[in-house]
């Protein structure tokens, strides 16, 4: 059977996505000590809880993408000028 990989701008779109919910889950983990209302804490909490979930899910999809690619043997000269 064959094995199903994601193509190359679909693994940079998720990699994009990871990192930007990683950026709001801490935000949001960091902003709870800032924060006194309880119900906001409460929501903010859950927010962090479903970005977890969220990263897990993500980070799954993320193990499909294809990272080995062929190096080829001869390398282009550089354009210096």
């Amino acid at each position: 059977m064959n094995k199903l990989t994601l193509a190359a701008h679909e693994s940079l779109e998720i990699h994009e996505a990871i990192n930007f919910k990683t950026l709001c889950l801490a935000k949001s983990k960091l902003m709870q000590g800032l924060v006194f209302d309880q119900e906001l804490k409460a929501l903010m909490q859950k927010d962090v809880e479903q970005s977890e979930q969220a990263l897990a899910e993500l980070q799954a999809v993320y193990k499909k993408a294809p990272f080995e690619t062929a190096v080829p043997q001869n390398r282009p000269t550089p354009i210096i000028n």
